[in-house]
């Protein structure tokens, strides 16, 4: 199967994947190994690279450096046309379907579309939902974006059948990196029980019952990024959530 069958069965099946995400501007190729084989130890099922920002140079080396030691898969999290890396084995293609900003919507896309297709990269057609973390992100500033307030469950449910009508074949709702608090519960589970793809969520996730209570809640995927910079030994702790009760 292929990553985006993968994530289908998950749904399908009503299992639960754990993902890394790693910001190239905040950490080095040398210190990449030590977290590759974490994660490996760890069993986490896929890893994501990218950011808002970009300030360093060495995206692609910090992937060849984690894919010598590691065969999860390696998908990237693009904040720009400018990210898109073929040592990577698959891209989310995002659109960010929260938001008004056209830039975002197609226009990004349509810059980034010759370099995606010569890529050989497996496309992800990813609908974006950003949501109130309850401080302003990087994301939402970036991308001149008002988030989904996050006591509006009804408007993320609709925004994500939105995406699922135009033919996303994913959802990810994010808070954003650095997020005062993660996306409710109710919200999780109103958007993951009426839509038939599935359902990535992130940012604010700052220890295992937060990862825990996104996966009760329904998420398919479960991403940290920030909680694990500061203490690598999470992940081991936060991919057992997803081994030891779905497996």
């Amino acid at each position: 199967m292929n990553i985006k069958q993968q994530l289908q069965h998950l749904k399908n099946e009503g299992k639960k994947a754990f993902a890394v995400l790693i910001d190239p501007d905040d950490i080095s190729p040398e210190k990449i190994v030590e977290l590759a084989k974490r994660c490996n130890a760890a069993k986490v099922d896929l890893v994501l690279f990218g950011g808002s920002l970009m300030l360093s140079d060495h995206m692609e080396h910090c992937i060849n450096a984690f894919k010598s030691v590691s065969q999860i898969p390696v998908i990237l999290f693009p904040g720009s046309p400018a990210q898109v890396c073929k040592a990577a084995d698959a891209l989310l293609f995002l659109s960010l379907v929260s938001g008004r900003n056209a830039e975002l919507l197609i226009g990004q896309q349509v810059v980034a579309a010759p370099v995606v297709k010569a890529s050989g990269l497996e496309v992800l057609a990813t609908g974006y939902i950003l949501v109130d973390g309850g401080v302003p992100t990087t994301v939402s500033y970036m991308s001149h974006s008002a988030p989904v307030p996050r006591n509006k469950p009804d408007i993320a449910l609709c925004t994500a059948w939105a995406a699922e009508l135009m033919g996303q074949s994913i959802i990810y709702m994010d808070a954003g990196s650095g997020a005062q608090y993660p996306i409710s519960t109710q919200m999780i589970e109103k958007v993951s029980r009426n839509i038939d793809i599935p359902l990535i969520v992130g940012g604010g996730i700052k220890d295992v019952a937060g990862v825990r209570a996104a996966f009760e809640a329904g998420a398919q995927v479960v991403v940290v990024g920030n909680a694990i910079e500061k203490d690598l030994s999470l992940i081991e702790e936060m991919s057992a959530v997803a081994k030891a009760v779905y497996a």
